[in-house]
Parts: structure tokens; C-alpha cells; sequence
């Protein structure tokens, strides 16, 4: 009969050490995939806020081109040939900058991706320069031809945009499982 309790006492002993072990592991398993979530999460929203940021700036450098673009109402509006040709030029040596401030911005994009909002920006970033050719044609010839060569590879500039917009907006979403 001794020897009974004696083996119950180590069943005893054994069951509970084999609980433990089974409710450490279970502790462990659920504080490791605490961490990795916390860690993933953490990773999501640093990236989520480096697009973000790169985005902005693409999107400042491209309103920083139409500052410029627009002020052809101002040339439109001159009254003498002239007038035109000096706001046409000035048009001119400003859009420079702003293209190259738009590509440091893009290459910004290009890191961050997805590669589908990067290509995105490139492609606004090439609209751009089709304008800058466009602006420069107008400078010797204001016929009507070039402006609406002007007009046109205006409107596919911001046509390149507003599909930027919406493919970086997609990418800064937060989608649930």
C-alpha cells in the first residue's frame, strides 16, 4: 500500500511537471507571436510612413511644376508678342528646376515603392519633360498648332498624375486579414 502512494505521489509529480511544461511552451508560443506581430505592425507603419512622405514630396514637386505650367493664362493674356515671348521664358527656365526637383522626388518614390506607384511617378515625371519640349516649341512659334501640342501633352501630364495619385492612395491603405 506504501508503494501505491508512492506511485501516486510521482504520477502526481509527473502530470503536474507535464501541465508546466505544456502551459510554458503555450506561454511562450503566444508571447513569441505577440512579439512578431508588434514587430510586423511596427515595420507596416514605418513603411507606411516613408511612402507617405515620399508621395508628399512627389506630389509638392508636381504642384511646384504647375505653379509654373499655369502661368501660360498669363501668357495667353499678354497683350503684344513680345510680352509673350519674355513670359514664355521665364515659363521656360523655371520649369527646369521644378522637373529636376520632380525627379529626385520620383527616384524618392522608386525606393519606396510598389513598383506599380513608382512606375507611376516616372511616367509623370516623362509627361513633364513632353511639356518642357512642348513650352520650349512655343518659345519660337506661338501658332496654334504648338499651343495645342502644348494643351495636349499638358492634359497627359495630368492625366499621368491623377493615376499617380490614385495608385500611391491604394498603396497607403491599410488592409485587414
Amino acid at each position: 500500500m506504501a508503494n501505491s502512494g508512492l506511485w501516486v505521489g510521482i504520477l502526481t509529480a509527473l502530470t503536474a511537471l507535464g501541465a508546466s511544461y505544456i502551459t510554458a511552451r503555450a506561454t511562450f508560443r503566444a508571447a513569441r507571436a505577440q512579439a512578431e506581430t508588434t514587430t510586423r505592425a511596427e515595420a507596416l507603419r514605418e513603411e507606411r510612413e516613408r511612402r507617405r512622405s515620399a508621395y508628399r514630396e512627389m506630389m509638392s514637386c508636381v504642384h511646384a511644376f504647375n505653379v509654373v505650367t499655369w502661368q501660360i493664362d498669363d501668357v495667353d493674356a499678354a497683350r503684344d508678342r513680345d510680352s509673350k515671348g519674355r513670359l514664355l521664358t521665364q515659363m521656360y527656365e523655371r520649369v527646369g528646376p521644378a522637373i529636376g526637383d520632380m525627379n529626385r522626388a520620383m527616384h524618392e518614390v522608386r525606393l519606396d515603392g510598389p513598383a506599380a506607384v513608382s512606375d507611376a511617378a516616372d511616367h509623370v515625371r516623362n509627361m513633364a519633360r513632353l511639356v518642357q519640349q512642348r513650352l520650349n516649341a512655343l518659345l519660337g512659334d506661338d501658332s496654334p498648332e504648338r499651343r495645342d501640342a502644348y494643351d495636349a501633352a499638358y492634359r497627359d501630364f495630368r492625366e499621368a498624375y491623377v493615376t499617380f495619385i490614385g495608385l500611391a492612395r491604394g498603396a497607403l491603405e491599410v488592409k485587414g486579414k
